[in-house]
């Protein structure tokens, strides 16, 4: 069976992605920053059932190129998942762009070296639908603008990680060449397999504790991470998956509707109510991820998956299912933790 390299083995995304590699029968290799979470990757996937003597982790950071050889050599395909991510606002972008960069450059360059079949990336609906063109709808032929001063340091670390990929796969030469498949999802929500919730569930989680008094009049796109890590796999063998961009999204809501849907199912303090724009402006004044967010109030960002759906054959779960399902087991986490 062909073997397969995860970078970012221990995050949200990276290990379903693992988890369903093992049960396809596939190889595994995974990275980690530190192999102290070694434990924590081995119990998660023996509680799942399976046979971790067919999983090997390597240590290896995104800023440094020590590991990665290793973590490669031998590989016939390599998901690369790691990226940088925080809900708030870095003091200075480069904070979240050169390890996103430099983590491209190291992954695909070894990929190149050793002849690795194909590489898929995770990319994010963020490399697109900052256009600033005053579009609201969008497809895998759009990319964001880096060079826009409303352009965030996240959407900037996704859309120039990308592109760099895409400069290194093809400034390739010779007869065997290295392919890439790229992905773009919408916020990622879903159970995780650890107790590490990751950063897009900590959302859903203040949420639920009432750290959210209102709904801002935000626009998103979301999908559940289960059917990220399918698609992750389905591109990395499909015949029409190389040289190409899919969106990954189950539907668009505004975050009042996913509120709602909380509380409806009994989480009461997810709020009903929504944010005034002002007011979200004058919390902006005082807190650079609020300021950061009240740049897309009132945009709607629609980014169908068409393309996924009739090229690979992916489909999406219920989103709403995806959102209750998540909600119950951070409550349980929350309630552990009392």
């Amino acid at each position: 069976m062909a073997t397969v390299l995860v970078t970012g083995a221990s995050g949200f995304i990276g290990l379903h992605c693992i988890d369903q590699l093992l049960s396809a029968g596939y190889d595994v290799r995974g990275t980690v920053r530190s192999l102290n979470r070694k434990n924590e990757i081995v119990t998660a996937l023996s509680n799942r059932g399976h046979n971790v003597s067919k999983l090997q982790l390597f240590e290896a950071e995104l800023t440094r190129a020590d590991g990665w050889e290793d973590a490669v050599a031998g590989c016939d395909y390599i998901l690369h998942i790691a990226s940088p991510f925080i809900l708030g606002v870095p003091k200075h972008e480069d904070e979240l762009i050169k390890p996103a960069v430099s983590g491209v450059d190291y992954v695909v360059s070894a990929a190149i070296k050793h002849k690795v079949s194909r590489v898929v990336l995770t990319s994010s609906g963020a490399a697109i639908t900052d256009t600033h063109d005053g579009k609201t709808h969008f497809t895998e032929n759009d990319w964001t603008d880096t060079n826009h001063p409303k352009t965030t340091a996240y959407y900037k670390s996704k859309t120039l990680a990308e592109k760099h990929a895409w400069d290194l796969i093809d400034a390739q030469t010779g007869e065997r060449k290295t392919e890439l498949s790229v992905i773009n999802p919408t916020v990622v929500l879903g159970p995780t397999l650890t107790d590490d919730i990751g950063t897009s569930n900590d959302f859903i989680r203040q949420i639920l504790v009432g750290k959210v008094p209102a709904a801002a009049n935000l626009h998103f796109g979301f999908v559940d991470v289960r059917d990220v890590a399918a698609i992750h796999i389905t591109a990395m063998t499909h015949d029409k998956a190389a040289g190409q961009r899919f969106i990954a999204n189950a539907t668009e809501m505004w975050l009042i509707e996913l509120t709602t849907i909380l509380n409806k199912a009994g989480y009461k303090k997810a709020p009903l109510r929504k944010m005034p724009n002002w007011l979200v402006k004058v919390f902006g004044l005082f807190d650079a991820p609020t300021k950061q967010i009240s740049q897309l109030l009132d945009s709607e960002r629609f980014t169908p998956s068409t393309k996924a759906q009739n090229e690979l054959g992916w489909k999406s779960r219920d989103i709403n299912e995806s959102i209750l399902e998540t909600a119950e087991q951070l409550t349980s986490f929350l309630t552990k933790s009392k």
